[in-house]
């Protein structure tokens, strides 16, 4: 096997975390090339030389290449990863404090500042899936690009049928969940669903058996921040009545007037907090003596992404047919959203793709919400698509989160200005 890998952002502070994975499973993957795309020039050849040192010091046998040219980047692929930022950090400060100027969350995937990214992401993820039919058609291409799940829908809807999309949080909190238990993550399964970021744990399966409602009242009996502060940071009550882990995007939703007033009273928000992490990161990685991932690593956030990457690529390389959470087409599995809706499920993956498991629908005191957020994402990713401006602002007032008629009108005009988004 001679395996090439392309990453579309391969600039990224986490492509280093990425490359130490491929290291370790490059003779299993059959490894010949990695192929580092990005449009900043200056940064790719920092992260790209790091990575280079990396390899030489592992002594692995895969190349690994540098390119501006997406289409260079793409030729002959038999994987793509795509984990770009349309607009950068600085964009992504424009869109926490477009939502916070008004009262509303200010988050990079959630609510307004979401649907912002995703008017700026998905065309571009669309030219990628263009230009992969022509250059690597056989290709499976895995998405990290935020908001993941908004992102892959488009893919899978207008793009190509050979996508995935991942995010590190699933992998994370099965992880958590045996640490707790103290015991190995394969003895634990997760009853996991929902969408994107808008995902709750019904059981914990421990060697089959349920022990969810016990580990639920001892974690929240330890109190914080023992009992993982932001899947569960909320009354006692209201955890016994739901029953379930949410997942910690959803302090946005449960909590959303205390998470707007923490919003705004940070000196600094997430995007420049990431920006001062990824200058420190890139003066690391600019070093020539060092080849050792620096420990700043850890506060750029995404732990595990590497490896709930090459999980996933594992699986489909040697059609193992294993189990692993993703972002995939619902098909039948959920009745209560549509069939081309994408859910965050546990699915069967193997050469084929993903086959999504079997899960029993969800009760009302989480469906309302996940179909409300799923219409607003299917009206996003139709405005994406058509630039219509009544379908953007229909979009925003059908999210839970904003709700308002001349709001949402308004957001859809700054969104345009700060971002030189034509609407039609």
């Amino acid at each position: 096997m001679n395996v090439k890998i392309a990453v579309i952002g391969g600039g990224s502070t986490y492509t280093p975390e990425l490359i130490a994975g491929l290291i370790a499973e490059a003779a299993d993957l059959g490894l010949g090339n990695v192929t580092l795309q990005d449009v900043d020039a200056e940064r790719l050849d920092i992260v790209g030389g790091f990575c280079r040192r990396m390899a030489r010091a592992a002594g692995v046998a895969f190349s690994i290449d540098c390119t501006e040219d997406q289409a260079q980047a793409l030729q002959d692929a038999d994987y793509v990863l795509t984990q770009i930022r349309v607009g950068g950090q600085r964009g992504r400060h424009k869109d926490i404090q477009l939502g916070l100027r008004h009262g509303l969350v200010g988050q990079e995937t959630t609510g307004v500042g979401g649907f912002a990214k995703a008017l700026r992401t998905v065309p571009v993820l669309l030219e990628i899936c263009q230009q992969m039919e022509q250059l690597c058609p056989r290709a499976w291409l895995i998405n990290f690009t935020n908001p993941s799940g908004l992102v892959t829908e488009a893919i899978l809807k207008h793009g190509r049928a050979r996508a995935l999309g991942l995010c590190n949080n699933p992998i994370n909190l099965h992880r958590d969940m045996a640490r707790h238990l103290q015991v190995a993550p394969e003895r634990i399964e997760l009853d996991y669903l929902g969408l994107n970021h808008l995902s709750w744990v019904r059981q914990v399966l421990l060697d089959g058996k349920d022990v969810l409602p016990d580990t639920l009242a001892e974690l929240a009996s330890a109190g914080l921040p023992a009992n993982m502060d932001e899947e569960l940071d909320y009354p006692a009550d209201f955890l016994a009545a739901l029953g379930m882990v949410p997942s910690s995007y959803l302090r946005f939703y449960y909590r959303s007037g205390k998470m707007v007033a923490d919003l705004q009273s940070r000196p600094r928000s997430r995007a420049e907090e990431v920006m001062a992490v990824e200058a420190e990161l890139l003066a690391d990685y600019a070093d020539p003596q060092r080849h050792e991932m620096p420990a700043g690593l850890e506060k750029r956030g995404g732990a595990l992404y590497s490896r709930a990457a090459l999980d996933l690529i594992r699986a489909i390389q040697h059609d193992e047919n294993s189990v692993h959470i993703v972002n995939v087409g619902n098909g039948s599995t959920l009745g209560c959203l549509p069939a081309t809706a994408v859910v965050e499920i546990p699915a069967r993956i193997g050469a084929h793709g993903a086959s999504p498991l079997p899960r029993a629908d969800p009760p009302p005191s989480i469906r309302g919400l996940m179909q409300h957020v799923k219409a607003y994402e299917e009206l996003a990713v139709e405005a994406a698509v058509t630039r219509s401006r009544q379908t953007a602002l229909l979009a925003l007032v059908t999210h839970p989160l904003v709700a308002d008629v001349e709001l949402a009108s308004q957001l859809v005009d700054e969104i345009a200005k700060e971002h030189a988004i034509e609407f039609k």
